[in-house]
């Protein structure tokens, strides 16, 4: 990996240790840097589990993605940079008061010392720097409040608190696992009706302040306080996604 070209594809020019400064560091820069999107399902390209392609697709062109590529990517930066990292299978908590399938979700923990973070780029609107795992305990991000717990024996889990009611996330395992092993529920998420990534176009990046994010027909973008929401007609998505992300994409013809 080009660890040089990832450093500045997010915009990070401090220096570069394996401590807890520059993994806070690393992730809200990549968070600053590289949306969350979906499009390439839309677009009919495959999404494959392969470093190279994602660092091309997310560093040579300046594109985003989501948890498979965004957060495989990161922890092989970190790897490469020397952190003692690992890739963790989670699963999402959805409106129907359900966790997904395992592998719904790619995570990171990662060690500095004698404390071990969740790390994740990857899952939209989260924490916008690693979350240290201690149990039972509101810890305060610049992004929202977060506690975990144990949710069973086999996985923790990890909750929003919002307006002292606990928002669930998701609860994922820390046993290490394989890029490879992501392979069956990346397809999945590209194919399945089921998968909310095949029902609707989205794309969305943290701002300093806030968040901007454009779907199928609306964007939205918070400031502070101040919220903006812009309706268009489908067909005018290209013209806002070249607007406020600088991104072209292009239907694949059939071969």
């Amino acid at each position: 990996m080009n660890v040089s070209a990832y450093l500045k594809r997010i915009n990070y020019n401090k220096k570069v240790e394996i401590d807890k400064q520059t993994l806070f560091g690393l992730q809200r820069a990549h968070l600053l840097s590289v949306p969350f999107e979906n499009l390439d399902i839309h677009y009919k390209k495959q999404i494959v589990l392969d470093i190279d392609t994602i660092f091309e697709k997310i560093v040579n062109r300046k594109r985003g993605g989501f948890c498979y590529e965004l957060n495989s990517l990161f922890y092989t930066l970190l790897k490469e940079i020397g952190f003692n990292a690992k890739i963790i299978s989670a699963r999402v908590y959805s409106e129907k008061e359900q966790y997904g399938k395992e592998k719904d979700h790619l995570a990171i923990l990662a060690n500095i010392g004698t404390e071990q973070f969740l790390v994740d780029v990857g899952f939209g609107k989260f924490s916008l720097e690693p979350l240290p795992l201690k149990f039972n305990k509101t810890l305060v991000d610049d992004y929202g409040k977060f506690v975990f717990d144990n949710y069973d024996k086999d996985y923790l889990r990890v909750s929003e608190q919002k307006n002292n009611v606990l928002e669930p996330q998701y609860i994922f395992s820390t046993k290490q696992h394989k890029l490879s092993e992501f392979k069956d529920m990346c397809e999945y998420h590209q194919t399945s009706k089921e998968s909310h990534f095949t029902q609707k176009k989205v794309i969305s990046i943290s701002t300093e302040h806030g968040r901007i994010t454009l779907n199928n027909s609306k964007i939205k973008i918070t400031d502070g306080s101040k919220t903006k929401e812009i309706e268009f007609s489908k067909d005018q998505f290209e013209t806002y996604l070249k607007e406020y992300f600088d991104i072209i994409v292009k239907i694949e013809e059939p071969k």
